[in-house]
């Protein structure tokens, strides 16, 4: 009896054509399970109308990247701190204070400026016209409604304006209009809004005359944010398809490809310099001083 013994080389196309018939049995395509992207905007709860203007974008988007994308809405600035922060929120279309929390604590990258919808945004302290509170001083020992942890406008910006001051309480408003309705069935001494907020919403109290108290500086304009959490390719793919969107699209989401994006070293400052603020506005009364060592025991 013989025994053959086939040189080593006849072996390796059969384990060749062996591993790629395993390969083919076995493998499954990866490239064909399309993405998954949420949007976040914050629509103070005005459901169905606030969030049409996306629907365009929503499909646009999907069909760019060819992914499955989810528009979420947030209805205060509150619950939109809390998306962002747990990194939900993959494509953001941010106010200003949603904005300067992302890009300074998050790590979020700005894309695009917002500077079409809220390039000429400051914050306003609205009273009643009837009320005799000429100036900011005169708030001392008043209550004061604020919005919710996240608004520029409603929140960081007057908590700045209003350093120093001891109030009888501040109110936490969930919507723009609700501060309105505050100061309206006098609820509240005062309440901070937007300029934009105010304009639009005070048709809604025909019988109540308001009055400015206070105008504060100017507020960047909101930006279009994408999640760190996005593959860089796929970043670039996003940015792309934005940039090429056709204009009415653009403009109905709300973003501007040309325009520069604001600069937020400034007001992320600010918003620092209030964070030691946030441990008296729930306090009553509510005095705006940063708690000191011998305060705090």
């Amino acid at each position: 009896m013989k025994i053959i013994v086939l040189p080593r080389l006849f072996f390796l196309p059969l384990l060749v054509l062996i591993g790629l018939l395993g390969v083919g049995c076995n493998s499954k395509p990866t490239n064909n399970i399309p993405n998954r992207l949420t949007i976040g905007v914050v629509s103070y709860g005005e459901g169905k109308v606030s969030l049409d203007k996306y629907e365009r974008f929503k499909d646009y988007i999907g069909s760019q990247t060819r992914s499955i994308i989810e528009l979420e809405p947030a209805y205060n600035e509150l619950q939109a701190v809390a998306q962002i922060q747990r990194k939900r929120w993959d494509i953001v279309f941010a106010t200003p204070g949603l904005a300067a929390i992302a890009i300074g604590k998050e790590l979020y990258i700005p894309l695009f400026s917002m500077e079409g919808v809220s390039s000429r945004q400051r914050s306003l302290l609205i009273v009643r016209d009837d009320q005799p509170i000429k100036k900011i001083s005169d708030l001392a020992n008043k209550t004061v409604a604020l919005g919710e942890t996240g608004s520029a406008a409603g929140y960081y910006v007057p908590l700045y304006d209003l350093y120093g001051l001891t109030l009888a309480q501040i109110r936490s408003a969930p919507t723009p209009v609700t501060v309105l309705e505050w100061i309206s069935d006098g609820s509240v001494d005062a309440g901070a809004i937007s300029e934009q907020d105010f304009e639009l919403y005070r048709r809604k109290f025909a019988t109540t005359k308001f009055r400015i108290l206070h105008t504060s500086r100017w507020i960047p304009p909101g930006v279009v944010l994408l999640a760190p959490t996005i593959e860089r390719n796929q970043q670039q793919q996003i940015q792309k398809a934005m940039n090429d969107a056709p204009a009415d699209l653009a403009a109905d989401a709300g973003y501007v490809p040309a325009a520069k994006i604001p600069n937020y070293t400034e007001f992320i400052k600010l918003i620092e310099k209030v964070k030691p603020l946030e441990g008296r506005v729930r306090q009553t009364p509510a005095i705006l001083l940063p708690e000191t060592p011998y305060q705090s025991k």
